[in-house]
C-alpha cells in the first residue's frame, strides 16, 4: 500500500488542497447570498448550477483527456474553477453566480475523472480498497477542515473567494511537478437507467433522493444557520458537524450492512434520518442540542448514497459494475439539481426549517419504498453481497471500486458482449419478472440465467 501510496502524493496532496478550496466555497456562497439580501429561490437556483455543470462534464471531459492528456486536462480545469470563485464578489448576481457555479461543477467533475483514472492506474487489486481508504479520507478530512476556514475572513469581502482560488490554483502544482506517468484512459458505455432500474429498483430511487436529499443540506445548510441568527463561527462549526457526523457512521453503518439484509439496514438508516431532521426542524435556538442533532442526521444521511450503489452491486458482476457506474453517478447528480430547487421553494413559502423537513421527506421515501422491495423480491444469501464501499458521488467511481478486477477487464476481449445492451441481457429478457423473488446472486455475463 505504501508504495502505491507514495507513487500518488502528488494526487492526494493536490486532491486535498482542491478539497479544500471546494469545501469552503459551498459554505461561503450560502452565507454570501445571505448578506446580499439574495431570495431563498434564486440561492437555490445558484447551488444547483453546480450539478449542472457537474453532469455536463461528466460526459464532456472524458473526450477532452483522450485527446490532449491528463496533466493538460488537470490544468485547465484548476483554472476554470479558480477563475471562475473570484468574479463571485465583482458581479454580485445571481444569474452570474449560477454560470459560474456551472462552470465550477464542469471543472470539478473533470479533476475528479482525472484524479480516479490516476488513482486506479497505480491501483492493483490487492490494493485497491486501501487506495480508496486514503483516498475517501483526503476527501472528508480536506471537507471538514475547510468549513474553519470561513473564520479565517470576514465572508462579506473578498479576502475569502481569492483563498478559494489560492488553493485551487496551487492544487494543480503538485500534480503538474509529479513524475507519475499518466495512465491510459478508457470511458465505458453506460447502461441505461430503464435497464438499471430492472436490476435494483431500490437501488436506483435510493440513489436518486439521497442524493437530493443530501444536496439540500449541503447546499442550503448555510443559508438555515444564518436564518436561525447564528454567528459566522457556529455556521463554520454547525457545517463542520454534518462531516465529522459522516465520518464517523460510515463504517459502522457499512458493517451492518455486510453482516444483514442490506436493504433492512436502508431502510433503518432513512428512517431515522427522517426523524432526526424533523427533529431538527423544531430546533430555532443556537444551542448544543442544534449542533449534536446535526453531527446525527450529517452521519445518518451520508452512508446511504454508498449503501444504494453495494446493494445494486449485489446483483451485478464486475464488468456489469463498470457500464452501470456512471448511470448511477446521473442518477444521483440530477436528484442533486432538483434538491436544492425544491428545498429553497420550500424555505420561501414556509420557512427556514422546511430545509429539514424536505431532506427528511427524501429519506423517508427512500424507507417506504424499501419496505415495498422487501415484499417483491427475497433477500441475497450474506455470501452473496457484496462489501459495503464507501464512495463518493464521481464521474469515474468504477475506477477506484475494489470490487471490480481491473486487471482482468479487458473491453477489446473477443468473449465480452459487443454492446452494453448484450451484457445486461439478463436483466432485461422479456420473460423476465424482475419483481418475483430472486435468490440467486450475481449473474455472470453470458451466462444463463438461475430459475
Amino acid at each position: 500500500m505504501f508504495s502505491a501510496v507514495k507513487g500518488c502524493w502528488a494526487l492526494f496532496l493536490g486532491l486535498g488542497i482542491m478539497m479544500l478550496g471546494n469545501g469552503l466555497q459551498s459554505t461561503l456562497l450560502g452565507v454570501r447570498a445571505e448578506l446580499e439580501g439574495f431570495a431563498n429561490f434564486a440561492t437555490g437556483i445558484v447551488m444547483s448550477g453546480y450539478y449542472v455543470g457537474f453532469l455536463a462534464g461528466s460526459v464532456i471531459i472524458p473526450k477532452m483527456v483522450n485527446r490532449v492528456g491528463h496533466i493538460r486536462s488537470f490544468g485547465a480545469m484548476a483554472a476554470l474553477a479558480s477563475t471562475s470563485i473570484l468574479l463571485h464578489p465583482v458581479f454580485v448576481d445571481p444569474w452570474v453566480w449560477g454560470t459560474m457555479r456551472i462552470i465550477t461543477g464542469f471543472s470539478y467533475a473533470g479533476l475528479y475523472i482525472i484524479c480516479e483514472s490516476w488513482i486506479n492506474d497505480a491501483s492493483t487489486n490487492e490494493n485497491r480498497g486501501q487506495m480508496l481508504s486514503v483516498y475517501m479520507l483526503v476527501i472528508l478530512g480536506a471537507m471538514c477542515i475547510s468549513q474553519l476556514l470561513l473564520n479565517v475572513a470576514d465572508p462579506g469581502g473578498f479576502e475569502l473567494f481569492t483563498l478559494i482560488s489560492i488553493l485551487v490554483s496551487v492544487a494543480v502544482v503538485p500534480i503538474l511537478v509529479s513524475v507519475s506517468p499518466a495512465p491510459a484512459f478508457d470511458a465505458p458505455e453506460n447502461v441505461s437507467v430503464r435497464t438499471l432500474y430492472s436490476v435494483s429498483p431500490l437501488g436506483v430511487v435510493g440513489l436518486f433522493f439521497a442524493m437530493m436529499g443530501q444536496a439540500m443540506v449541503f447546499n442550503l445548510g448555510a443559508v438555515y444557520a444564518s436564518e436561525l441568527g447564528l454567528k459566522i463561527s457556529q455556521i463554520s462549526l454547525l457545517m463542520l458537524m454534518q462531516y465529522v457526523g459522516g465520518i464517523l457512521l460510515q463504517w459502522p453503518v457499512g458493517q451492518l450492512s455486510d453482516r444483514m439484509d442490506r436493504r433492512f439496514v436502508i431502510m433503518i438508516i432513512c428512517f431515522l434520518s427522517a426523524a432526526a431532521g424533523g427533529l431538527l426542524s423544531l430546533l430555532v435556538a443556537a444551542d448544543w442540542k442544534l449542533f449534536v442533532m446535526f453531527l446525527i442526521f450529517g452521519g445518518l444521511i451520508q452512508p446511504v448514497y454508498s449503501l444504494c450503489l453495494a446493494h445494486t452491486n449485489d446483483y451485478l458482476n464486475p464488468q456489469q459494475m463498470v457500464a452501470a457506474s456512471g448511470t448511477m453517478v446521473l442518477i444521483g447528480g440530477v436528484g442533486a439539481l432538483i434538491g436544492p430547487l425544491i428545498a429553497s421553494a420550500a424555505m420561501e413559502l414556509i420557512g427556514t426549517t422546511a430545509l429539514m423537513l424536505t431532506s427528511s421527506i427524501c429519506f423517508g421515501l427512500i424507507g417506504i419504498f424499501a419496505i415495498w422491495r422487501m415484499t417483491r423480491r427475497a433477500s441475497l444469501p450474506l455470501a452473496e453481497q457484496s462489501d459495503y464501499v464507501v464512495m463518493a458521488p464521481v464521474p469515474n467511481a468504477a475506477a477506484i471500486n475494489p470490487e471490480v478486477d481491473w486487471e482482468d477487464w479487458d473491453p477489446e476481449a473477443e468473449d465480452q458482449p459487443d454492446t452494453v445492451e448484450e451484457l445486461f441481457e439478463e436483466f432485461t429478457s422479456p420473460d423476465e419478472e424482475v419483481d418475483e423473488p430472486d435468490e440467486g446472486g450475481p449473474v455472470e455475463a453470458g451466462a444463463e440465467e438461475k430459475g
